[in-house]
């Protein structure tokens, strides 16, 4: 289905190929992987966005790209993060602040990458991280596409094992790369398999008391998940407009 769904977005685009960023994270790797057996790997272009270069992150990525027959570019944003952020006055010790910057920067070289090329942007976040808001607005939430943005992280990481993901890439802990020691899990509070059992029950509408039980986690663990989904209700969104036409974008104008 995704590489039906990669296929024919493409097709209807004109446009002539992919670019993606790849961290050298399960996420990009797997998506990489999906992208080059959909349209082949000539049309396909992977780009490591670190501060520096020589990073062993983006020599798992380059390795992978290497392997699957896909492009490879390396852009080093240190620069461009340390201009803006001197611009902006972003404190050394502002962790967020800094890391968002850093999401932004990255998206704004992968659409300046798909502009010249005439390619689109494909991302590569997941249905647990969309669900909870896990991701930086118009930073690496900006793409034209989420490939595997119906597909929980457990979902994800049982694919990239069964397409053949190397185990150097899948067994990393997953981080989103923006400060040293940065850890997904660490900042949600919660390991991906208990949060994909709570978002699932959330999905099916099961009651609060019911997803504890059958995920086997404490109700207050429940509520906080809850609360996470409904607060990151505006980044899953295009930005509203009051309703005034007879159809409004956002509203129900269904495209």
């Amino acid at each position: 289905m995704i590489r039906s769904f990669l296929r024919h977005h493409l097709r209807e685009s004109g446009r002539k190929g992919f670019v993606l960023g790849m961290s050298g994270g399960i996420d990009s790797s797997l998506v990489a992987k999906l992208c080059a057996d959909a349209v082949g790997p000539s049309k396909v272009l992977g780009l490591a966005l670190p501060e520096a270069a020589g990073t062993p992150d983006e020599a798992d990525a380059r390795g992978w790209a290497k392997t699957l027959g896909i492009g490879f570019r390396v852009i080093e944003i240190g620069m461009m993060v340390a201009a803006a952020s001197k611009a902006l006055r972003i404190a050394r010790d502002d962790r967020v602040g800094l890391g968002n910057l850093k999401a932004r920067v990255r998206m704004v070289a992968l659409y300046h990458v798909a502009r010249a090329e005439e390619r689109l942007v494909v991302g590569a976040g997941n249905k647990s991280e969309i669900a909870v808001g896990y991701f930086t607005k118009m930073g690496d939430g900006g793409c034209d596409f989420l490939p595997i943005g119906d597909l929980y992280k457990t979902q994800v990481r049982e694919m990239a094992r069964h397409l053949g993901v190397p185990p150097r890439i899948l067994d990393k802990v997953p981080s989103a790369g923006l400060w040293k020691g940065q850890t997904d899990e660490g900042e949600l509070g919660i390991p991906y398999e208990d949060l994909d059992r709570i978002l699932l029950g959330i999905e099916m509408q099961f009651a609060p008391e019911e997803i504890a039980a059958r995920a086997g986690v404490g109700i207050k663990q429940v509520v906080r998940v809850e609360r996470m989904v409904a607060a990151s209700v505006h980044k899953r969104k295009m930005p509203l407009a009051p309703k005034i036409g007879i159809r409004t974008f956002g509203l129900d104008w269904r495209e």
